[in-house]
């Protein structure tokens, strides 16, 4: 299976996705559009991996790229292509289901816990009823017409969504290894404040622990979702 990776940040690459692939012998390409990649033809790939960034989706005038892009992500589900979405890449792909993009009550930033649903667990049997997730977020999607709940949590309700055969978009990032976390903190700008927001050091003091415990979740739900 042909795996193509659109990247929107330096620090936010595949990381575990990667893993994963390298562990199961499917090839992947990253197209970092951020410095002027090209997207990737339609016919080179089984898989889209559409990954995280600090943009909003309609950012259109500082990210150029983002409006070809969201044209891309609807061609290829038209196409029948399977798409996994990271944050904004989960974002991008509820938009061209139809789904609302709006800005979350509060920013989420940080190792903070989910609750997987009952009817998520009905499709992967392996998830545990809560896990500890890292979040980099402040906007988030509104479900999308026919898609599954996977995971809510405190400070937001939509957490990931799942179409069958189809798509599976996660507001988290289960993609992160440690290097990747030290990635995140080092490249966020402006430090936002609330009740969901973690200081760096926190976070990294966290991150071998969650890190080792998520690898294995990322690959069961890969596993179940290429099926």
């Amino acid at each position: 299976m042909n795996i193509a990776v659109l990247q929107h940040a330096a620090f936010e690459g595949p990381g575990e996705i990667a893993l994963w692939a390298r562990q199961h012998g499917h090839p992947v390409s990253v197209h970092h559009l951020y410095r002027g990649d090209p997207l990737p033809r339609l016919d080179t790939f089984e898989l889209l991996v559409v990954m995280g960034g600090e943009m909003n989706i309609y950012q259109y005038r500082d990210w150029p790229w983002l409006k070809p892009e969201s044209a891309f992500i609807r061609s290829a589900l038209a196409q029948g292509k399977r798409i996994v979405g990271i944050c904004l890449g989960a974002q991008l792909i509820a938009d061209a289901l139809g789904a609302r993009i709006v800005q979350n009550p509060e920013h989420e930033l940080g190792w903070l816990p989910i609750g997987w649903t009952d009817e998520g667990r009905e499709v992967f049997p392996d998830l545990p009823f809560s896990s500890t997730v890292l979040h980099w977020h402040g906007d988030t999607f509104e479900l999308p017409a026919g898609a599954t709940r996977l995971a809510a949590n405190e400070g937001c309700p939509e957490q990931g969504f799942l179409i069958r055969n189809k798509c599976l978009g996660l507001q988290f990032h289960l993609e992160v290894d440690p290097d990747l976390v030290k990635e995140f903190v080092d490249g966020q700008g402006e430090w936002p404040t609330g009740p969901y927001v973690q200081t760096p050091e926190v976070i990294l003091s966290k991150t071998a622990l969650y890190c080792d415990q998520n690898r294995q979740l990322l690959h069961s739900l890969l596993d179940r979702f290429c099926m």
